[in-house]
């Protein structure tokens, strides 16, 4: 793909706001979806080193949501919105299906608005027993895969949960399976260090209503 110019930041030379464009556009053109590696092939592709009081430091990930975001609106437009829109929707369909017994949540870059192809629809869903869903998928004839991610949570633990993936025509969808307890606990987002936002399916449908032209010029989902 070809470089494109990222978005000026109106900061002139400030070293911090080239590596934030220049990690979105790592993130949006070329697939990589962990924020601190974009962040340092940036630093290494600007010439700069990272570390503390350095001038290459690391900015933080909510900054580079913000900025994938921008970029998106502006290069990936009717494009971009239209996908955004389709996962949303897709979202919404997972939801319908679990909302009997595992009180599903969306959450990550779908709710942000910060996606690229790259990404797949997240969402948490809640049981006494993670096999449950196993079952739920088996018995409609839907077929997926077991995995598992690794969850922060404010104290400073981190919690492997299981996790289901499968695949809704092109979209594909994650589901983590929490306890039930973990409704009222939320891990922290990887973008921005703050608990998770959870969107029940009510708040999901309001979100997968939203137009291309509401999502191409709207202010930055949070």
């Amino acid at each position: 793909m070809s470089r494109r110019s990222t978005p000026s930041s109106g900061h002139g030379s400030d070293p911090s706001r080239e590596v934030i464009a220049e990690a979105a556009r790592i993130i949006c053109e070329e697939d990589v979806l962990d924020y601190r590696s974009a962040k340092l092939k940036a630093l290494q592709r600007l010439g700069q080193k990272s570390g503390p009081g350095s001038r290459g430091a690391l900015p933080d990930n909510a900054s580079i949501q913000a900025a994938v975001i921008e970029y998106q609106r502006i290069f990936g437009g009717s494009d971009y919105a239209g996908h955004l829109i389709a996962m949303r929707r897709a979202a919404v369909q997972a939801m319908k299906l679990l909302q009997p017994g595992f009180s599903p949540r969306l959450v990550g870059a779908v709710v942000s608005g910060a996606i690229t192809y790259a990404h797949r629809v997240q969402i948490h869903g809640f049981a006494d027993r993670p096999e449950t869903l196993d079952f739920f998928l088996q018995d409609r004839g839907i077929p997926f895969e077991q995995d598992e991610r690794d969850y922060r949570y404010p104290d400073g633990t981190e919690v492997p949960v299981p996790l289901a993936r499968f695949e809704a025509g092109e979209i594909g969808i994650d589901i983590a399976m929490f306890g039930l307890d973990d409704l009222r606990r939320t891990p922290l987002s990887p973008s921005d260090g703050l608990p998770m936002k959870r969107l029940n399916l009510a708040d999901a449908e309001a979100l997968a209503a939203v137009g291309i032209e509401a999502i191409l010029g709207s202010p930055t989902l949070s």
